[in-house]
């Protein structure tokens, strides 16, 4: 069986401008295009939308509930990736390519995916220092 990792990030409430796009209709189709192709390249597949309850404060003792529309993405995790490798005939030892070809891999200590680009959620929560469950994008 697959495994998978997940991506959750807020859907854009607004459209960006664009030069011929008129409606906010064309509008809010190209920030959603502009989002879905830049997780696609860093190797995300958009899964769903969904809309989700929660409940947020109001004023100083009150509390409200709200709506929040999500995006949700996936890719193959690091191990399911691995094992498909063998079965998709790679060779699991391969021979390294010379340094001057350009096959050749650059140097890189981190031995996992880079995580992606969406904004800064390090500064949004700096005291939860757990795994991040949904990513933040500032445009």
């Amino acid at each position: 069986m697959e495994s998978y990792e997940y991506l959750v990030v807020p859907a854009p409430r607004k459209g960006a401008k664009a030069k011929g796009l008129k409606s906010p209709a064309d509008r809010y189709a190209h920030q959603m295009t502009l989002l879905l192709n830049d997780l696609a390249a860093e190797g995300w597949e958009y899964w769903r939308a969904d809309s989700l309850a929660s409940e947020e404060r109001k004023g100083l003792m009150g509390t409200t509930n709200v709506s929040h529309e999500l995006l949700i993405f996936r890719r193959l995790s690091a191990a399911a990736l691995a094992t498909q490798m063998p079965t998709q005939g790679y060779a699991t030892e391969q021979t390294e390519p010379a340094r001057n070809s350009p096959l050749a891999a650059p140097d890189t200590a981190a031995a996992h995916r880079a995580e992606p680009s969406l904004g800064r959620p390090d500064t949004a929560y700096p005291e939860n220092n757990g795994p991040r469950l949904t990513a933040y994008r500032q445009d």
